[in-house]
């Protein structure tokens, strides 16, 4: 053995050392300790994979960026995966691909308008204003809390090019319907999965995972999701155009689709006539799009390569999780409006969702203030009601920009009502007793 791997061997030895000794966690849960809603579960090999990526020292993407990217592709089933920097980032790139002019009359333009709805998190509305479209927003159907597939026909106008939803907490939007809608009227369809990474839904005779029934997709693997990297994002299509497109916005916006650090893939690197560039000119330095540095670096994939073998187990145990909090509230159902899978679904859940009703005796605000006082950390559902946020106040005050269908009465509902806790795979059944107990100790006391 080389003297180099003699010493990397002993470095990764002492990795797993540190990790028992720093990182591990305590098992056991004592009345006090913070319950976080969600957060990064890992062990010694993503420690022993990312000090092993450092000292390669291969700083941008490289061979765990591909195989996790292949990895990813095989989880899901989908033929292309486009391994990014931010869940946002993700969006802003599956969003952006449907502008190319290569999509002739099917490209999105400025003026277009895109289906979804206010209870969102910002990246799936943002990009769509910033690029000059219109965002169209629909309500959101309780206890499922997904876009109101009742109204698309009514949203739907010349206008329309796409349907750009997330699957909210893991729960899926009503695909079957959503689907039909966009297929009718030859429209994208754009899930954001962020939320939803293992989720399953029955369509067209057979179970598929959400993140590849549209026609795009976008992961997120910032630390509270399903599985981590850091930070980290991924687009994901069956679709090659759209795949290539993804990747050279992703990529500068260049036409090349060599991989780094690679030339001349098409073998007509110096033969080829682009725009009103010289004929031949580096087909390297052409860019086709206006477009970014989004990319992940190998340091990060190389954290999700071992983090991808947790995901089946990881799913399974919020899935546990879920079920046990769903079961043992189920008595607080006066007072909560209890969240429910949508119909052909089995989720794979982000987090507990509850609407704290009317006439429970508290509000929503109470009810978390005190489970925060507790340890119990909690959050609203995103931005409850976007439109609402200050972002929008000169879009509010010129009433232009974006087009509301109907009443938004669920989501002013979800923006003053309602709250949720964790189920993620750091949590174990001392932690949901705990939060089960203090919930209905409020509860009793109202």
């Amino acid at each position: 053995m080389k003297k180099s791997e003699e010493i990397k061997d002993k470095i990764l030895s002492l990795v797993k050392e540190y990790y028992n000794l720093e990182h591990k966690e305590k098992k056991e849960f004592e009345p006090g300790d913070r319950i976080c809603y969600s957060g990064r579960v890992f062990d010694e090999d993503e420690m022993v994979n990312l000090v092993s990526s450092s000292l390669e020292f291969w700083l941008t993407s490289g061979h765990y960026v591909k195989e996790f990217e292949e990895g990813l592709g095989g989880y899901l089933g989908v033929k292309h995966v486009s391994l990014v920097n931010s869940g946002s980032s993700a969006n802003l790139l599956a969003f952006m691909a449907l502008t190319s002019p290569e999509l002739g009359e099917r490209r999105i333009k400025k003026g277009d308008e895109v289906i979804g709805v206010a209870a969102a998190f910002p990246t799936t509305v943002n990009p769509i204003i910033q690029y000059g479209a219109v965002p169209v927003f629909l309500d959101v159907t309780l206890p499922t809390y997904n876009i109101d597939v009742s109204k698309l026909e009514e949203a739907r106008t010349e206008k329309t090019k796409a349907v750009f939803v997330a699957h909210t907490l893991g729960n899926p939007i009503d695909l079957k319907a959503v689907k039909e809608f966009c297929d009718k009227y030859k429209l994208w369809l754009i899930e954001d999965n962020c939320d939803a990474l293992g989720t399953e839904y029955f369509i067209d005779g057979e179970w598929k995972k959400t993140g590849t029934i549209g026609d795009i997709s976008t992961c997120s693997f910032y630390p509270p999701h399903h599985i981590t990297l850091g930070e980290g994002g991924a687009v994901c299509t069956n679709n090659t155009k759209l795949y290539r497109l993804v990747n050279s916005f992703r990529d500068w916006g260049r036409d090349c689709y060599c991989a780094s650090g690679v030339d001349d893939t098409c073998k007509h690197r110096y033969s080829q006539q682009f725009g009103e560039l010289p004929a031949g000119y580096d087909h390297k330095y052409v860019y086709s799009h206006f477009g970014y540095n989004l990319k992940a670096t190998d340091m990060q994939a190389s954290v999700g390569c071992a983090q991808l073998k947790k995901l089946p187990e990881f799913v399974e145990m919020r899935k546990k999780n879920w079920n046990y909090l769903r079961e043992k509230l189920e008595i607080l159902k006066d007072k909560f409006v209890l969240p429910e899978a949508t119909e052909n679904s089995k989720p794979s859940w982000f987090g507990f969702l509850m609407t704290v009703k009317d006439d429970a005796g508290f509000t929503r605000d109470e009810i978390t203030q005190f489970l925060e006082s507790e340890n119990i950390q909690t959050r609203n559902l995103f931005s409850g009601n976007y439109i609402k946020h200050p972002c929008f106040d000169e879009m509010r005050k010129d009433g232009q920009g974006y087009r509301v269908v109907g009443e938004l009465e669920n989501t002013d509902k979800i923006m003053s009502n309602s709250f949720w806790i964790g189920v993620y795979p750091g949590m174990n059944r001392e932690k949901l007793d705990y939060m089960i107990k203090k919930i209905s100790e409020f509860a009793a006391t109202k």
